[in-house]
């Protein structure tokens, strides 16, 4: 038997209601992403760097920036997404580095990384 006809179009309604929901959130989310807040680099050495989470796995890094030798550094935590960009910062690991970097400001998720600071390119400094 076919359902009433009340019951078919609330369950239409709920659909297309979540549809639009969905389709609101992954805008939001694509923006986000697509569009940078700032932009600009750092420089200091990547101590460490390490790929993290429970369910969505990202790389994740900090960078200690020293003003003057002995003075305790200012440590600028960041995320990295895409192979290439992992690839370049784990061979410089431990070097003196410059990396440029987006911010992007209200990710909905941390399955795209933990911090809003996300590294395009990591160039080690002689």
């Amino acid at each position: 038997m076919d359902a009433p006809p009340k019951r078919r179009s609330r369950t239409v309604w709920f659909v297309g209601i979540a549809a639009i929901l969905c389709a609101i959130v992954a805008l939001y989310t694509w923006a986000t992403l697509s569009f940078a807040y700032a932009r600009g680099e750092r420089v200091g050495y990547v101590q460490k760097f390490s790929q993290r989470g429970w369910l969505c796995k990202t790389w994740e890094g900090e960078l200690a920036m020293a003003t003057e030798p002995g003075v305790v550094p200012e440590k600028f935590y960041f995320s990295a997404r895409g192979a290439p960009v992992v690839a370049q910062v784990n061979t410089i690991l431990g070097k003196r580095v410059r990396i440029r970097y987006e911010q992007h400001k209200f990710v909905p998720s941390t399955c795209f990384g933990e911090t809003e600071y996300f590294v395009g390119e990591a160039q080690p400094i002689e």
